[in-house]
C-alpha cells in the first residue's frame, strides 16, 4: 500500500507497545525509536478511572506538558477515541455492569516525514471487558490518534 506523505505506521506501533510492550515493539519495527512511548495497566467499572490513569501516566512520564492545553487537549481526544474503539462507540462501563482490564500505551512523535505536519499522539488499549464476573468477559482493543 502506497502512502504520498511517507507517514510511519504510528497507530500500528502504538498498537504492539500495548499489546506487546515496548521493547518487543521496538524489535518488531527498529524505525520507530524516535518516538516517546508510555505503557501501563488499568482495571475498573469506572471510565473515568481509565482516562485519568492514562492522562496521569502521560504526564508523569513527561510525554505531554500539562500546562500546555493543546497537548491535554489532544491526549484527551485520543483516549476518548480509544476509549470508543473498546466500548463499541458507547462510553459506558461500570453504569451498564461492565467492566474493563487494560494494557494501554500512549506514543507521541511526528510520524510524518514532513515535520511540519507537527507532532501527533496515538493511544491504544488492549484487554478486556464484560461482565464483572471472572471468565464473563472478551478480549477488546481500542485506538486513537489525534493531533498536537
Amino acid at each position: 500500500m502506497s502512502n504520498e506523505t511517507h507517514q510511519k505506521a504510528f497507530g500500528k506501533y502504538a498498537t504492539l507497545s500495548a499489546l506487546l510492550g515496548e521493547k518487543a515493539a521496538l524489535e518488531l519495527m527498529p524505525d520507530h525509536r524516535e518516538f516517546s512511548v508510555v505503557t501501563g495497566k488499568v482495571g475498573s467499572m469506572d471510565l473515568k478511572k481509565v482516562i485519568s490513569s492514562v492522562e496521569t501516566a502521560a504526564k508523569r512520564n513527561e510525554l505531554i506538558d500539562p500546562g500546555i492545553y493543546r497537548e491535554t487537549h489532544a491526549l484527551y481526544h485520543a483516549i476518548i477515541e480509544a476509549a470508543e474503539g473498546v466500548t463499541r462507540g458507547k462510553l459506558s462501563v461500570g453504569e451498564v455492569m461492565r467492566t474493563v482490564g487494560l494494557s494501554f500505551s500512549v506514543v507521541r512523535g511526528y510520524p510524518y516525514e514532513d515535520q511540519h505536519e507537527g507532532e501527533w499522539l496515538a493511544v491504544c488499549f488492549y484487554g478486556t471487558i464484560g461482565a464483572p464476573i471472572k471468565g464473563k468477559e472478551h478480549e477488546t482493543l481500542g485506538l486513537g490518534i489525534n493531533h498536537i
